[in-house]
């Protein structure tokens, strides 16, 4: 950190010069206007960008470089979450059907991704979701309604014997990802641009927040994926009814504390939080009073039993540390 002492001129002006050196990078001569934004947290952002145009990157990807389209699947959500506008896919030759598959189902895994130019050897995706469109607060929302739902059909599966339940639940949580996918995406956008947190009427230690508690979230998909997974294999196996009534009631306040985290995220109650907690530990033994009957299974059965309940109990841990990041936030605060 350089520390420059603040100047007074004309008697009610207050000057401070700028480093040489990030002067000259930047290419800025005298007389230029530069913009200055007050930050939440007492800094101020000096920038030559009065356009707010500095989160306008590009990526580009040479095929040469990137033979399996597994790899080059992963690089492009890679980018789409780092913030690049711009995306290039090209090859010294003609790209192979394979790899326009490729880019076609990048386009349908994420938000705001389309191809705006394709020839032979080139492909240029352009983003065109306009991050201030789409609040931390409402993606939240929704991955909460997608994950409750998947979470409710998942053992309602179990209970109806129905497979084509189960199998939706896993297909519900290709949704899940595409919207933690956006709140890190445009975290990473705030991270690389902080006037923009301006823009969205958020600071970036709020949107930090967001993102810890998007990961959670789509954590709780993939274990209600895991249930559905297991509860197909119950549905063609045969369980007894017993047996599901009890899962069924783990279920149950497993939802109950995951709803009760997500409410406290808008509550702002520290008391609240912390009851969820205390919860989550008293019903922690609960979750390994079938391992009477699990022992009495074949082996198939015993596993999937096991995916459940070790799946609804890490729901409620997942649960709980929704709790403790709100804690730790409202305390901030």
């Amino acid at each position: 950190m350089e520390i420059r002492k603040v100047q007074m001129t004309g008697g009610s002006s207050y000057v401070l010069s700028l480093p040489k050196a990030w002067i000259r990078e930047r290419n800025i001569q005298k007389n230029d206007p530069l913009g200055v934004v007050s930050q939440a947290d007492g800094t101020l952002l000096i920038t030559p960008n009065l356009h707010n145009d500095s989160t306008a990157r590009t990526k580009e990807f040479g095929l040469k470089d990137y033979p399996d389209p597994t790899t080059l699947l992963r690089s492009l959500i890679g980018a789409y979450i780092a913030g690049y506008t711009t995306i290039k896919i090209t090859s010294a030759g003609r790209i192979p059907p394979k790899v326009r598959m490729v880019v076609r189902k990048f386009t349908q895994m994420t938000i705001g991704q389309e191809v705006s130019e394709e020839t032979d050897n080139s492909i240029v995706l352009k983003d065109i979701l306009n991050p201030t469109e789409m609040p931390f607060e409402n993606t939240i929302r929704r991955m909460y309604v997608i994950v409750k739902g998947m979470h409710e059909d998942a053992l309602n599966a179990l209970e109806q014997g129905r497979r084509d339940l189960a199998e939706d639940v896993v297909a519900r949580d290709t949704d899940v990802d595409r919207l933690h996918w956006l709140v890190h995406r445009q975290f990473s956008l705030i991270v690389e641009n902080p006037s923009l947190s301006l823009k969205m009427g958020i600071t970036p230690a709020i949107a930090a927040t967001y993102y810890q508690i998007s990961r959670i979230i789509e954590r709780v998909g993939d274990h209600t994926v895991l249930i559905a997974e297991a509860a197909e294999i119950l549905i063609d196996k045969g369980v007894d009814r017993m047996l599901v009534v009890k899962l069924t009631e783990l279920s149950e306040f497993s939802l109950d504390i995951f709803n009760k985290s997500i409410q406290a995220i808008y509550s702002g109650s520290i008391p609240g939080a912390n009851k969820i907690i205390t919860e989550v530990e008293e019903m922690g033994p609960k979750y390994h009073g079938l391992a009477d009957s699990i022992r009495k299974m074949r082996v198939p059965e015993a596993v999937a039993v096991t995916q459940i309940t070790q799946s609804l109990h890490r729901i409620t841990e997942y649960s709980s540390d929704i709790a403790e990041i709100l804690i730790n936030r409202m305390v901030s605060q």
